[in-house]
């Protein structure tokens, strides 16, 4: 939930990897468990969300983060590591 705090999205680029932080943990039926698996969705704004869909900026919900590691690996990059936590997602890129 984004509840309780203006905090913005940092992205914080180190010679090795990127770190991804997001204020507000996963969201309905996505949970830590479950947090990028391909098809496991869930929107605050589905207005929004449907609204980018139309306007071709994404491509299907929920494949975003599969198609992520999938050019990763393409790109000889290890899987992204994500940390999944009530309050925030980590998520972090390494150097190939």
């Amino acid at each position: 939930m984004y509840d309780g705090t203006n905090a913005p999205i940092r992205i914080n680029w180190f010679s090795d990897r990127i770190e991804i932080l997001s204020p507000g943990g996963p969201y309905g039926q996505v949970n830590r468990y479950n947090f990028g698996q391909s098809g496991v969705t869930d929107y605050r704004n589905p207005h929004l969300a449907e609204a980018m869909k139309n306007l071709g900026y994404v491509q299907k919900f929920g494949l975003g983060l599969p198609t992520a590691n999938s050019k990763l690996k393409k790109n000889g990059n290890p899987p992204f590591e994500f940390t999944v936590e009530d309050s925030y997602i980590l998520i972090v890129v390494r150097k190939a």
